[in-house]
């Protein structure tokens, strides 16, 4: 069996092309975009922009993206949201057999365990949620019956936040779906009013049609890695094997993406974008080092609340610390944090996505200084 043998250059260049991110022709919109990825990861954080707002406008630039298209899109079911993913609508054919099959798969853990005894103690209330729903829905979280015998227990956010907690868990069971938004408030229906009706794949089929296509949004990834509920970072089998000069163990690359000319351009990343999200792997190709510091109290931050990468060609350079202040109408740059220097060149085409950024956003840039 052939390994093939890359450069840690040649990984990071399969691992940009595979996310669009290279100097190539721009996908030709929102909906290349998503099925290209096979994602946009849903978070609420907007310090700069929704996470995925930045990462459509990231690949497609401010004359090719709107944040108007993705509620287009939503609201007419070509995407859809999945378990905090927007995936394109034909892509669900791949979950609906492991809904069908729930408690989740995966090796037995004691939190699995406690979602199927949870979810069995709490029938009644799961029962009254579809009756509503059934009866008014779409409706948010609030506007649902709280009638669980048994409370949520969690030591983080979540705990007693039963309705909440069922409804994912009822996703999951492929009987609610996120019909849509309301401000920043999920709206809720039956899942059979907002999915379409297409048969499901057989489970052991869509999981490797699943690890195929997230192989070929990555570019590169280990056969395995830690366990990830939602969206795993590991390909099992797909693709076929390779190393990478120093850097230890098997990867699995996407032969597709072998021996092609690579252009490279600057880019500005979300920091939750599949670039960078897999952090082991961040580490291990491009030798970058961050963390998400919103989290962190202000005098330990190294590089910003909501601190953006900077990717420019094959390598990630540095971190933008920005702020969109629309009630100012400014997207405020307080720093631009370089891991290495920059060129005169890096810093001109930094600084038109910087520029872009802005357009696309509609807010006066300001910088430091």
């Amino acid at each position: 069996m052939t390994v093939h043998e890359l450069s840690r250059a040649d990984a990071r260049r399969i691992a940009v092309r595979a996310q669009l991110l290279d100097g190539a022709r721009r996908p030709s919109g929102l909906l290349d975009v998503v099925r290209r990825l096979t994602l946009l990861q849903v978070d609420p954080t907007a310090a700069v922009a929704p996470n995925a707002d930045l990462v459509a406008w990231s690949r497609l630039g401010s004359r090719g993206y709107a944040p108007a298209d993705l509620s287009a899109a939503l609201a007419d079911g070509t995407l859809l949201e999945l378990r905090a993913m927007i995936r394109p609508r034909e892509d669900l054919a791949l979950y609906r057999a492991e809904m069908a099959e729930w408690p989740e798969r995966g090796t037995p853990t004691s939190w699995r365990e406690y979602h199927r005894t949870w979810v069995a103690a709490n029938e009644a209330c799961r029962r009254d949620i579809l009756a509503r729903l059934g009866a008014a829905g779409p409706l948010p979280s609030r506007e649902l019956p709280d009638t669980c015998a048994l409370p949520w227990r969690s030591s983080g956010w979540s705990d007693n936040r039963n309705v909440t907690k069922l409804l994912e868990l009822m996703v999951q069971r492929g009987e609610v779906a996120v019909a849509g938004r309301m401000g920043g408030d999920r709206l809720w229906d039956l899942a059979e009013r907002v999915y379409p009706d297409t048969p499901a794949v057989p489970v052991h089929e869509a999981l490797r049609l699943r690890d195929e296509r997230r192989l070929r949004a990555l570019g590169i990834a280990r056969a395995r890695g830690p366990e990830c509920p939602v969206e795993p970072a590991d390909v099992g089998n797909a693709g076929e094997a390779a190393v990478v000069e120093g850097v230890r163990g098997k990867w699995r690359v996407d032969p597709a993406r072998l021996g092609q000319p690579f252009v490279g351009r600057a880019a500005l990343l979300s920091p939750f974008d599949r670039l960078i999200h897999d952090r082991r792997r961040t580490t291990e190709l491009f030798g970058f080092d961050y963390q998400l510091e919103m989290y962190k109290p202000a005098a330990k931050r190294r590089w910003g609340y909501f601190a953006l990468p900077i990717l420019y060609g094959d390598r990630l350079v540095g971190k933008l610390d920005a702020t969109a202040d629309r009630k100012a109408g400014v997207l405020r740059v307080d720093a631009a944090h370089e891991d290495e220097r920059f060129t005169q060149a890096m810093r001109a085409e930094i600084g038109r996505e910087i520029e872009d950024l802005a357009r696309w956003l509609d807010l006066e840039l300001v910088l430091p200084g």
